[in-house]
């Protein structure tokens, strides 16, 4: 918790304190889906409350939020918050469930799957999120924006280990576990 905190809030503050003393007229804040933490409604819209994270993480990216907003108010930065949805592709984080995934496949070994296998996620290329990203820079509309960066449909967690199965040939040995 404290690494996410320093890095989240006081990072983006800084950040954020910098493009004011250099005038900077444009910030980009790299923000995430988990600040919905316990939403039930899919699909997620910018307009949802955000005030149930259900993890340090989702509690500072939400912090990194709201010293945005308070940037853009008092010093007439204008601020983009793109909240991200599960990324994969090159280079993604081998703890995430595409790549790891993949890799216990490859080395038959089993997958952990918590409850039936239906919770689903709204998986993102990284080419989507780095187009996202050069949008945001050129972005010239309201002085504060909150823009999902997702898919914007969801993927079931069977239908994915089914679609890998299928890409590497192999069939996934799943250890079924209670939901967490």
């Amino acid at each position: 918790p404290q690494l996410y905190a320093e890095t989240n809030i006081n990072g983006t503050l800084n950040l954020l304190e910098l493009a004011r003393q250099f005038q900077v007229p444009q910030f980009v804040f790299g923000s995430s889906s988990s600040v919905y933490g316990v939403n039930e409604k899919v699909p997620f819209s910018e307009d949802d409350p955000i005030f149930n994270p259900i993890s340090p993480y989702a509690a500072t990216k939400a912090a990194g939020e709201l010293l945005c907003h308070t940037y853009s108010h008092l010093f007439g930065i204008r601020t983009v918050c793109l909240r991200f949805f599960t990324v994969y592709g090159a280079r993604q984080r081998p703890d995430l469930a595409i790549h790891k995934f993949s890799k216990l496949i490859l080395e038959g070994k089993p997958i952990q799957v918590f409850g039936d296998g239906t919770t689903r996620r709204d998986y993102t290329y990284i080419g989507d999120i780095i187009s996202g990203l050069r949008a945001a820079i050129d972005y010239q509309g309201s002085l504060y924006e909150i823009i999902n960066l997702g898919e914007s449909e969801t993927t079931e967690l069977g239908r994915l280990i089914g679609l890998l199965e299928d890409s590497l040939g192999r069939k996934a040995i799943i250890e079924r576990l209670p939901m967490q």
